[in-house]
């Protein structure tokens, strides 16, 4: 397995390092993400594919009445979050669960917000898993995705040939998905320098 597998799903040491490189690395992304939201004080929030657990740090700053649970398919990934956020995990203000994003382990109408940053790459079939994140929101419930590649960059496909099973989505592609998924109101923004893209859906 090639390092770079880890981004997909970060396994032993090498896993470990990619969550840290992912928390610094992703920062300036998630900010500019999380600039085009304002969040509920006392909202129920579910991070989807929380890496290293930077986001829900964010997340927790943000809501600091409210909940934030980090979903991740990586062991090593739900550790790493779990250490970071160890404070608001004893304060029971914030769980960490190992989960698979076809098939979320939680009840229809949850959450208030999910996010997902930089991680549709990897999920199994856009639709099916948007339509289950559509079903854990709550009415009127907001979906934030964020993407460090919109899909117009020729130079993002290296990283598809180097890690098996991702693909890179252009907004169009992302917002015909979450239309068939069911969500209604879908904002995109984007950052033409960077190429990143960030949509927000409201089921």
């Amino acid at each position: 397995m090639s390092f770079f597998e880890n981004t997909r799903k970060p396994q032993g040491f090498g896993g470990k390092l990619m969550t840290k490189m992912m928390n610094s690395g992703h920062a300036k992304l998630s900010q500019w993400g999380f600039s085009n939201i304002s969040a509920k004080s006392d909202a129920e929030v579910l991070d989807v594919g929380c890496g290293g657990g930077a986001n829900i740090a964010v997340w927790l700053d943000r809501c600091r009445n409210g909940h934030v649970t980090g979903m991740d398919y990586s062991e090593v990934s739900v550790a790493e979050s779990q250490k970071l956020n160890a404070l608001a995990i004893k304060q029971g203000k914030c769980n960490v669960v190992q989960g698979d994003v076809s098939a979320i382990p939680f009840s229809d109408a949850t959450f208030d917000y999910v996010s997902a940053f930089e991680t549709v790459y990897f999920w199994p079939g856009l639709v099916k898993c948007f339509s289950e994140v559509n079903r854990v929101l709550k009415s009127e419930g907001i979906f934030l995705i964020c993407n460090e590649s919109d899909g117009t960059n020729a130079a993002d496909e290296k990283w598809t040939k180097m890690i098996n099973g991702m693909k890179i989505y252009t907004s169009k592609q992302l917002v015909a998905a979450l239309k068939e998924a069911g969500f209604t109101e879908i904002k995109t923004y984007s950052n033409a320098k960077n190429h990143w893209i960030s949509i927000v859906a409201t089921k």
